[in-house]
């Protein structure tokens, strides 16, 4: 490797000899596709060079959930195997499948518990192509030096989109006269019908999609007011409430966007329900521990709300088809008989612009850190990123070492590299864990392999790779 003279097809066959023992990665001296990042306009002469982990065809990738083709195209465009799936799968079929993979890409319905990234051997990195990850345990994938990553952004417009239509669609009973109509049931009636303007929205959560309703909802000429657990500035004439409570008393229309926490668990409960202005409205896009469903159903049932619309629920089928019923959550029945209550099958974000986005968004921080070692962007690892080894650079090897973060690590690992030339180096910890990135010049086959072994060697060690 160290050897000028070396043609690409030997440089190849060697890198490739290393790489099966030590999980290191081919670099051909030819530039193909990459999405590493650059700084600033390269000559070709400095072009980013493409860094893999392992050869490239035995890069494995599962994609659950019909993940959009966006995202599938720029994982394939990169050499890499990719099997694909439109559903989740069972426990038991899951840890099968991936016990192989390198990379998987999951939406909200895939569970990675511990009991199954117990089995992905080989797994380095997820892919959550969806604003949550709670359907991952986070710690345990952090623990074991598997990198998660999410689309916090790319679905704020179209989740904010189906709230506005919601608002206006409960003001109107649009969804109980179109069922009407569709049984051949003629029903003009204005009773209990509103115009949105001038109305009050509640939002708890001012978030991103926060955000963007709160701007759509203040364009139809609503009042926005919000709650959240930080002070957080306004957009528009929006106003920040100090408490829920405060919230729940004036609105008219009361909207949730907040993350599944232990704090949000039934978090719109019978005290909540009654501190609801009578005639109300509640929606929940977020996630479905947030509302006590039955005391949900009570309050519509008494006539304290007028009307509800719900998109995401407790426990949800894996799969489309005939599944939501009271073997699923045992008041699906009940909710299902109630008037004026709009019930969508957890669509908030199920747009083709919104899963185009979240696709590439995804798939591209997936290939930057398997290519790169990039953490930009990971819900569990700290964020580090350095800049691209260049074609300049043939017998350079970029070392990535995920540890424990305790006293006296960083000696050890300086100790062992000290007698090289460490063209960059950095380092990062988020709580327990610490990721260290460091580009070696100068280095051949063997070198590596000394270095590799040795860093795996540390007791502090989670995971080593090395890329070329």
């Amino acid at each position: 490797m160290s050897s000028a003279a070396v043609d690409i097809g030997d440089h190849n066959q060697l890198a490739r000899s290393v790489s099966n023992s030590l999980n290191l990665s081919t670099s051909p001296t030819a530039t193909f596709h990459s999405l590493s990042s650059s700084h600033g306009a390269r000559n070709a002469a400095a072009a980013a060079k493409q860094l893999k982990p392992f050869a490239t065809q035995d890069i494995k990738v599962l994609l659950l959930e019909n993940v959009n083709q966006t995202g599938r195209k720029i994982l394939e465009e990169q050499g890499y195997q990719v099997e694909f799936l439109k559903s989740s799968l069972p426990e038991d079929q899951l840890i099968k499948k991936i016990r192989e993979v390198h990379v998987i890409g999951i939406r909200s319905k895939t569970k990675l518990t511990a009991r199954v990234l117990q089995e992905a051997k080989n797994l380095i990195v997820i892919g959550c192509f969806c604003i949550g990850t709670n359907q991952v345990d986070l710690q345990y994938a952090a623990d074991r030096g598997i990198t998660v990553f999410n689309s916090p952004f790319s679905n704020s417009r179209s989740v904010a989109e189906l709230v506005i239509a919601e608002i206006i669609s409960l003001a109107r009973q649009l969804g109980d006269r179109s069922n009407e109509m569709h049984q051949g049931i003629w029903n003009k009636v204005s009773a209990g019908c509103w115009e949105v303007r001038d109305k009050t929205l509640g939002i708890i959560g001012y978030g991103h999609i926060g955000n963007q309703l709160s701007v759509l909802a203040e364009g139809m000429g609503m009042v926005v007011i919000y709650y959240d657990v930080v002070n957080l500035m306004s957009m528009g004439k929006a106003r920040q409430k100090a408490t829920l409570a405060e919230l729940l008393d004036a609105a008219d229309f009361v909207t949730c966007h907040v993350p599944e926490l232990p704090e949000t668990l039934n978090m719109i409960g019978k005290e909540q329900f009654q501190q609801m202005k009578q005639g109300s409205y509640l929606i929940n896009a977020s996630r479905g521990s947030v509302v006590d469903i039955p005391e949900l159903i009570n309050a519509m049932r008494s006539g304290k709300l007028a009307g509800a619309a719900l998109d995401v629920y407790p426990n949800e089928p894996g799969g489309n088809g005939d599944y939501f019923h009271n073997n699923l959550n045992e008041w699906a029945e009940d909710l299902r008989s109630l008037k004026n209550i709009i019930l969508t099958p957890h669509v908030g974000g199920s747009t083709e612009e919104a899963q185009s986005a979240i696709g590439v968004e995804v798939s591209s921080a997936l290939c930057r850190f398997v290519n790169e070692g990039n953490t930009t962007g990971a819900v569990n690892m700290p964020e580090v990123s350095v800049r691209s080894l260049t074609i300049e650079e043939p017998n350079h090897v970029r070392i990535i070492f995920i540890h424990r973060n305790i006293p006296g690590v960083l000696r050890r690992v300086n100790a062992i590299l000290e007698n090289h030339n460490i063209d960059k180096q950095t380092t990062d910890s988020r709580g327990e864990i610490a990721y260290l990135m460091a580009d070696i010049s100068n280095v051949n086959d063997n070198e590596i392999r000394d270095i590799v072994q040795d860093l795996e060697m540390l007791p502090a060690c989670i995971r080593t790779r090395a890329l070329y």
